[in-house]
């Protein structure tokens, strides 16, 4: 039964090449070809989302950052969230469950923040283990937990995605399973309502869990910026 049930989050190999990882690029190809010709209502919602998302992030990242940094954000985010909604159509791998797409995310990030940060700005980094007004005998030990805390970062970002994107599409094929050992049709129109609630709030955790991943990284970015 658990097999079965976690069988939908296993690539499937064809002539020795996993194709269902391409379904994480699916979202440039349904994109409307209106979008790529002039100004429409489409566009214009699009620029809209961007804007206040690079007011957002802005201000997260602090008069330190550049504008390249929200752009870096803005599209991470956009990523994520094709990839978190794909994920629920039916027969679409979802490629942001796995942890080698979300650590190939937030590993790379991480290590550029540390990279730069190290290299440019030591001191600073230096100082942002100790934090103010430490007791001198704590030092050492807030030294180690800042550290450990600091290197568990791209692994909690990773996990913390693929952990709820797999708990709402097991609970989901876990009550799509029920439905046909249901012989009364009440029992099957509530299985369906709780379904469509479930689908409801998944597409909520679609984007909460996409805005998180970015909101994070881009307050691990100001800590070195």
């Amino acid at each position: 039964m658990m097999g079965n049930l976690f069988s939908i989050f296993d690539p499937v190999a064809m002539f020795g090449i996993s194709l269902n990882w391409g379904a994480s690029l699916l979202g440039l190809f349904l994109i409307p070809w209106v979008y790529w010709v002039g100004s429409n209502r489409f566009t214009k919602m699009v620029s809209l989302v961007m804007n206040q998302l690079h007011l957002e992030f802005k201000i997260l990242v602090g008069p330190g950052g550049s504008g390249g940094h929200t752009l870096i954000f803005i599209s991470l985010f956009l990523f994520i969230l094709f990839n978190n909604f794909l994920g629920l159509t039916p027969y679409v791998f979802t490629a942001s469950s796995h942890l080698a797409v979300t650590l190939s995310l937030a590993l790379p990030l991480w290590f550029a923040f540390m990279f730069y940060g190290w290299l440019n700005h030591s001191t600073h980094m230096f100082a942002h283990l100790v934090p103010l007004g430490t007791p001198s005998i704590l030092m050492p030990f807030m030294v180690l937990i800042e550290t450990i805390s600091n290197l568990i970062r791209p692994g909690t970002l990773a996990v913390r995605l693929a952990a709820n994107m797999i708990a709402g599409h097991l609970l989901l094929v876990l009550l799509g399973n029920q439905g046909s050992s249901c012989m009364s049709s009440s029992i099957l129109s509530i299985l369906i309502l709780t379904q469509i609630l479930l689908l409801t709030l998944e597409s909520a955790v679609a984007v909460i869990q996409s805005y998180v991943f970015v909101v994070l990284a881009s307050l691990y970015s100001s800590e070195v910026v």
